[in-house]
C-alpha cells in the first residue's frame, strides 16, 4: 500500500482527506500492524488510489485475505458516514467490472442532473433573495427517534457520542453526515421550510469534496403518493427515477434498468419528502415498510401526522435520528421581510425591480407591523406573530404587500377582520394567485433593431400571457380539484392524467368518436386515390367503417378504463432507426418482442373484428339484406376470426419492431414537464411514420399467408393482393391514427386537456404555456417530470374555493378537518 500511495503521489494526510481513512488506520497498515482489514476500509482507500481492477485484487489479498476480491467501485452506507456499502460477492470479474463501470457513469449522470435541477429550483423559490431565512433546528423529542447506540450502530456496552443539539439550513448536511445509520427524520409545522431543507441537504451532500462528498446519489422523492400495501418501497423508488430520469432505462448486462441496479447497488440515497401527505389510512403501513429496511435514508413530515403513525406502528423509524424546525421570530421577520420591499422604478411598474435604497423603502413599507411585532403587546400582533413564524406565510405575505403596489400590510392587524390566526392565513393564501397574476407591463427589448425588438416583443408576450386572475383562480382550482376527485388526496400534477379530470364516460366517448374520424378519414383518402368506384359510394364505405372502427376502439378503451388502464404513461423512449449504443432497452430482444406482441395482440384482434363488421354492415346496405339473414352471418364470423387473426398477429409484429428501435432519452431530454412532453411527442410522430406503412404491408402479406393456412379448415377464402393493399393502408392509416391520439400520452393530453377541457371551460386553450406560466409565478414546483402546487395547503385551498363555487361543496362530501395537532391550521381537502 506504501507503494501505491507513493506512485499516487499522496501523502498519509492527504490519503486519510481522500478516503475518509484516519491517518492512524493507514499507518498501521503500512506498517503491517493490522491485518484482515474491513473490505469496506480497502474499498475506501482503493478509491482515493484511483487503482486499477488488478491492484485492487493485490491489495485485498494483502488487507483482507478473509474476504472476497473487492470489486472497481464501491460506495458508503449512508453517503457520509465512512460506513461502507459492501455488494454481494459476484463469480465473474468481467462482468462484474462491466457493470461497475456502467454504474459509475450512470451515478455520476444521475449527480450532475439531480444537482442541476434542484439547483434551478432553489432559484425559482427565491430562496436567496434577498437572502436565506433563518430557519433553525433542534433535536426531535426522544419519543419520536430511536436510541441513540441503535442509531450510532454501537454494539452492547458502548456508550453513544453526543448528537447536534441544534443547528440551521447551513449545517443540516454536517450534522447528517454525523449519523452512522444513514437515517434522519426531518419534522416541522405547515410551510416550516421542510421541503427547502431537503433541497439544501441535497445540494450540500452533492457539493461535498473528499471525505464530505456523498457516495449515494441523493434524490429527492415526493412520498405522498406511495400507497405501501401496493408497490414494494424498492420497486416504487425505481418506477420514480425512471420517470423522472428517463436515461435511467438503459439496460445493464445483467437485464435490468440502470435504475434499478443504482437502486440496488445502494448508489441512492432516498430523500422522501412529505410523509404527511402519505393518505391517512396508509402511513401506518408506510412506516412499517420503511422499518422492514436498513436502507439510508431521509424521511420529511408534519410533526403531528409522524407522531400518530409512530403511535400506531408503536415504533419510530428504526436507527433513524430526528430534528424538528422551530418557528422564526419577530426579528428574523424585521430583518427580511424589510429588505423584501424594495422601491418602485421610476417608470411606474410594480415593486421588485430592486435598487440600492431598498432597505429604506421596506422599512417604510413594513414599519407599523415590525413595530407591533417587536413590542408584542399588541394580541393582533401576536396572531399575526404566530402565522408569520413560517417560511411559507412570510413568502405568501412577501407577495402580496412587498411586491404588489398599492397593498398596506398594516391590514393584516386589523382585529375585526381576521380575529384568528386561521383568518390571516386564509386571507394570505385566497390573495396569492390574484396578485401573482396581476397585469404587468413587459419591459420592450432594446437590441438596436426595431423589426427583430418587434419580434422578441411578440415573443415575449405569447411566452408571458396575461391571465385574469379570476380566471387563472378557476383553472388552478380546477387542477387542484382534480388531484382529490380520487380515492386520496394527491400531489403530483402529471400533465397525462389531467385527462383524468373528465368523467370515464366522456373519455369512452370521446376516444370513440376520435377513433371513428380517424378510420373515416382513413378510408375515405385511401379509396378515393385507390380504387375506381364514384365518389358517393366512398363516402358512403367511409361512413360504414368509421363508426363501426370507432365502436370497436371505444369498446377496447373502456374495458382498458373499467380495469385501471385508461390513461397511459408517457414513453421513457425515443425510436431511433440506426443502431443503438451505449446500451438500449434491450439486451433480451425476444422477451422484449414477446411482451409487446401479447401487450397489442387484444387490441388488434378487436380491430380485425370491427373491420370484419364494417364490410358485413356493408354488403347487407348496398344488397338491401338483413342483418340476421344467414347469409350474412356465417361469412361474419368466418371474417371477424380470420380478419381478427390478421390484424392480432400484423399489431403485434408492427409493435415487436417498435420495440426493437426503441432507445432510452437522453439525460436532459426529458428534465422538466414541458421536456418530456416535447420528447412524447417526437416520439408519437416517429411511431405513426413506422406503423403506417409496416403495418399496411404486414396485413396485406400476412394476410395471404393466414387466409392460406385456414383455407383448408374454414373452407375457400379469398385475399388478393390489390384488395389486401388496400385493407391494409386503410387499417394502417386509420389504426396509426386511432393509436397516437387514444392510446398514447401525448394522445390523451391533445384530445382531452388541449381540446375537450379548453372546450367546457376548465382549462385555457394551450395548457401547456399556463401551467408554465403558473411555475415562473411561483403557484406551481416542479418535482421531476411532474408539477405540484407551491404548499399542499395553497392547493387544498384552491381546490375548496372551487368546489365551493362550482356548488359541489357539502359538508358530507369534503369534511373540514379538525385542526392538526402541530397548531396549524388546515383547509379542507379530499373526500
Amino acid at each position: 500500500m506504501r507503494r501505491l500511495r507513493t506512485q499516487a503521489g499522496l501523502t498519509q494526510e492527504q490519503m486519510a482527506e481522500r478516503s475518509g481513512v484516519s491517518v492512524r488506520t493507514i499507518r498501521r497498515l503500512e506498517t503491517g500492524k493490522a491485518s484482515d482489514h474491513r473490505l469496506g476500509t480497502v474499498n475506501l482507500l482503493a478509491d482515493a488510489l484511483e487503482l486499477g481492477v488488478e491492484d485492487r485484487r493485490q491489495l485485498a489479498a494483502v488487507l483482507a485475505p478473509a474476504n472476497p476480491s473487492p470489486i472497481p467501485l464501491q460506495g458508503k452506507a449512508n453517503g457520509d458516514s465512512g460506513r461502507p456499502f459492501e455488494p454481494e460477492s459476484v463469480s465473474e470479474p468481467e462482468s462484474v467490472s462491466e457493470v461497475d463501470r456502467m454504474l459509475a457513469g450512470a451515478a455520476a449522470e444521475l449527480a450532475r442532473e439531480v444537482g442541476r435541477r434542484w439547483q434551478k429550483e432553489e432559484e425559482q423559490r427565491r430562496v436567496h433573495d434577498p437572502f436565506p431565512l433563518p430557519v433553525r433546528w433542534t433535536r426531535a423529542p426522544a419519543r419520536l427517534t430511536d436510541h441513540a447506540e441503535n442509531i450510532q450502530r454501537l454494539p452492547p456496552g458502548v456508550r453513544p457520542e453526543p448528537m447536534e443539539a441544534a443547528g440551521d439550513l447551513r449545517s443540516v448536511a454536517e450534522a447528517y453526515r454525523g449519523i452512522p445509520s444513514g437515517r434522519l427524520v426531518i419534522l416541522g409545522r405547515a410551510g416550516s421550510g421542510k421541503s427547502i431543507m431537503a433541497i439544501r441537504l441535497v445540494l450540500d451532500l452533492l457539493g461535498g469534496s473528499g471525505p464530505y462528498r456523498s457516495r449515494r446519489v441523493p434524490v429527492i422523492f415526493g412520498i405522498g403518493a406511495w400507497d405501501a400495501t401496493a408497490v414494494a418501497l424498492r420497486d416504487w423508488l425505481v418506477d420514480l427515477l425512471l420517470r423522472d430520469y428517463p436515461h435511467l432505462a438503459r439496460r445493464t448486462p445483467a437485464g435490468s434498468t440502470l435504475a434499478a441496479a443504482l437502486v440496488d447497488a445502494g448508489l441512492v440515497l432516498p430523500v422522501l419528502d412529505g410523509f404527511d401527505e402519505i393518505a391517512e389510512g396508509l402511513r401506518q403501513e408506510a412506516l412499517e415498510a420503511l422499518n422492514a429496511t436498513s436502507l439510508p435514508l431521509v424521511l420529511t413530515s408534519r410533526a403531528g401526522e409522524y407522531a400518530e403513525a409512530v403511535s400506531a406502528a408503536r415504533a419510530p423509524l428504526v436507527w433513524a435520528a430526528g430534528i424538528e424546525l422551530a418557528g422564526l421570530a419577530p426579528d428574523d421577520l424585521a430583518a427580511y421581510l424589510s429588505r423584501t420591499a424594495r422601491p418602485a422604478a421610476q417608470d411606474g411598474r410594480a415593486p421588485g425591480g430592486g435598487g440600492g435604497e431598498g432597505s429604506e423603502g421596506g422599512e417604510a413599507l413594513w414599519d407599523l407591523v415590525l413595530e407591533v411585532l417587536r413590542s408584542g403587546k399588541d394580541p393582533a400582533g401576536g396572531r399575526l406573530a404566530e402565522v408569520l413564524s413560517t417560511p411559507l406565510m412570510i413568502a405568501l405575505a412577501r407577495t402580496m404587500y412587498s411586491e404588489a403596489p398599492g397593498r398596506d400590510p398594516a391590514e393584516l392587524l386589523d382585529a375585526g377582520r381576521f380575529p384568528t390566526a386561521s383568518s390571516l392565513e386564509d386571507h394570505l393564501l385566497a390573495g396569492f394567485v390574484p396578485t401573482v397574476y396581476r397585469p404587468r407591463v413587459a419591459e420592450r427589448a432594446a437590441t438596436g433593431d426595431p423589426d427583430r425588438d418587434r419580434r422578441q416583443d411578440r415573443r415575449d408576450r405569447d411566452r408571458r400571457r396575461t391571465w385574469e386572475p379570476d380566471r387563472a383562480r378557476h383553472w388552478l382550482g380546477h387542477l387542484a380539484h382534480h388531484l382529490v376527485r380520487l380515492d386520496r388526496d394527491r400531489h403530483d400534477l402529471a400533465w397525462w392524467q389531467i385527462g383524468e379530470s373528465l368523467p370515464r364516460s366522456t373519455r369512452v366517448l370521446t376516444v370513440a368518436l376520435v377513433s371513428a374520424l380517424c378510420v373515416a378519414v382513413s378510408d375515405w383518402a385511401v379509396v378515393l386515390l385507390v380504387v375506381p368506384i364514384t365518389p358517393g359510394e366512398a363516402l358512403v364505405q367511409g361512413a360504414v367503417v368509421g363508426p363501426v372502427g370507432g365502436l370497436a376502439f371505444g369498446c377496447f378503451y373502456a374495458v382498458m378504463a373499467a380495469f385501471g388502464g385508461g390513461s397511459f404513461a408517457p414513453s421513457q423512449v425515443r425510436l431511433r432507426l440506426r443502431g443503438r449504443a451505449g446500451g438500449g432497452i434491450g439486451r433480451r430482444p425476444v422477451r422484449t418482442f414477446t411482451d409487446r406482441f401479447a401487450a397489442v395482440v387484444p387490441g388488434g384482434f378487436v380491430m380485425g373484428i370491427g373491420c370484419a363488421c364494417a364490410f358485413a354492415l356493408q354488403r347487407a346496405l348496398y344488397e338491401g339484406r338483413s342483418l340476421t339473414d344467414p347469409a350474412l352471418v356465417e361469412p361474419l364470423l368466418i371474417n371477424m376470426l380470420v380478419l381478427g387473426l390478421i390484424f392480432s398477429s400484423a399489431a403485434g409484429l408492427v409493435f415487436g419492431l417498435l420495440a426493437a428501435l426503441e432507445t432510452p432519452l437522453d439525460v436532459g431530454s426529458a428534465a422538466t414537464p414541458a421536456g418530456l412532453l416535447s420528447a412524447n411527442r417526437a416520439t408519437v410522430y416517429r411511431q405513426v411514420l413506422v406503423i403506417v406503412p409496416v403495418l399496411t404491408l404486414a396485413i396485406a402479406l400476412g394476410g395471404g399467408l393466414v387466409v392460406r393456412l385456414l383455407a383448408g379448415v374454414l373452407g375457400p377464402l379469398s385475399w388478393k393482393l390489390p384488395e389486401g393493399l388496400v385493407v391494409g393502408a386503410v387499417g394502417g392509416l386509420g389504426g396509426g391514427l386511432s393509436y397516437a391520439l387514444c392510446f398514447t400520452a401525448w394522445g390523451q393530453w391533445l384530445i382531452f386537456s388541449r381540446l375537450l377541457l379548453p372546450l367546457t371551460g376548465k382549462l385555457p386553450w394551450n395548457p401547456e404555456d399556463f401551467l408554465d406560466d403558473a411555475y415562473r409565478r411561483g403557484v406551481l414546483r416542479r418535482s421531476g417530470a411532474v408539477y405540484q402546487f407551491r404548499h399542499v395547503r395553497l392547493q387544498h385551498h384552491l381546490g375548496h374555493t372551487y368546489r365551493r363555487r362550482q356548488g359541489n361543496y357539502t359538508p358530507a362530501t369534503f369534511p373540514v378537518p379538525p385542526r392538526p395537532a402541530d397548531g396549524s391550521s388546515t383547509t379542507p381537502h379530499g373526500p
